[in-house]
């Protein structure tokens, strides 16, 4: 992580905006921040500083005296109608001063290739982070399943380089506060290709019990997500895209992580041991 009193900085003591601070990688990105002691806004429809991509009143405030921002997009980049309301966002990001845009991307997605070129025709300065499927949904969103044994998705043996949110924010991190990462596009992954049983294989060997990993369809799959937390109006849209994602298209290892940080990205494997050692999928924690 870039964290260095001689690293040119593209920030003054103005503080950065981290819109979906409660998210994987916003939560992480807000946490180097404050370890750094860099002000910051931390933003969501639950957060102290409110915002609402549904609810464009709330973009202004949020936005109002930062320097930079981070931009996130829940559930998908890739929906209807967001590179709209991210390109809305973006001008008035410039018109209000906020010179630093970075962009957490989704790797494969054709709509958020159009919100990117949004972003880089915004007249900001910007960074692109374009990424994988997260490690951490299989210890954030799909915890309770795994505790159980249970590992499913609508994807049958594709490869996939599933990357690290650690990753990404320390890559998000020192685009925000160096400024030789502005105009970069970092597309991200892990170290290596894994299949799904192969990532309940490494899941069982970390928690030390079984874990088994069953195809399912879409409309399977998007009741699962229902019991995870997601609205029926988002189920089967994200059960769809993971569907349409996972399908091979990013079957390719990249060096974004070298590219940005001058190191390795983590490995599968240590990411399923730390959170095994924290006790993220113990039987203990359904019991207490």
């Amino acid at each position: 992580m870039t964290n260095n009193p001689n690293t040119p900085s593209i920030l003054s003591n103005k503080p950065v905006l981290v819109i979906g601070a409660n998210g994987k990688s916003g939560r992480r990105v807000a946490q180097r921040l404050r370890a750094a002691n860099r002000p910051f806004k931390a933003a969501s429809r639950s957060s102290e500083t409110l915002f609402d991509w549904d609810d464009p009143s709330t973009w202004k405030p949020a936005l109002e005296g930062t320097e930079a921002a981070y931009i996130t997009v829940y559930p998908d980049l890739s929906f209807p109608g967001v590179a709209d309301k991210v390109d809305a966002f973006a001008k008035l990001a410039v018109r209000l001063g906020t010179k630093h845009l970075v962009l957490l991307s989704g790797r494969g997605e054709k709509g958020a290739q159009d919100a990117e070129q949004r972003v880089q025709a915004s007249g900001a300065d910007w960074t692109i982070v374009r990424c994988s499927v997260f490690n951490q949904n299989f210890s954030e969103s799909f915890a309770d399943a795994i505790r159980e044994g249970h590992l499913t998705m609508p994807v049958d043996d594709i490869q996939e380089p599933f990357v690290d949110a650690e990753d990404i924010a320390d890559v998000v991190f020192a685009s925000l506060v160096d400024d030789r990462h502005k105009g970069k596009v970092y597309e991200l992954t892990g170290p290596r290709l894994l299949t799904l049983p192969q990532v309940a294989e490494e899941l069982s060997k970390a928690m030390g019990r079984d874990v088994q990993f069953h195809a399912v369809s879409v409309d399977e799959y998007a009741v699962e997500l229902i019991q995870h937390g997601f609205s029926e109006e988002e189920a089967l849209p994200v059960a769809q895209l993971i569907a349409d994602v996972l399908d091979g298209r990013n079957a390719t290892l990249t060096d974004g992580v070298q590219q940005a940080l001058g190191r390795q990205p983590r490995d599968f494997a240590e990411f399923a041991e730390r959170e095994a050692a924290a006790g993220t999928w113990s039987l203990e924690r359904v019991a207490s």
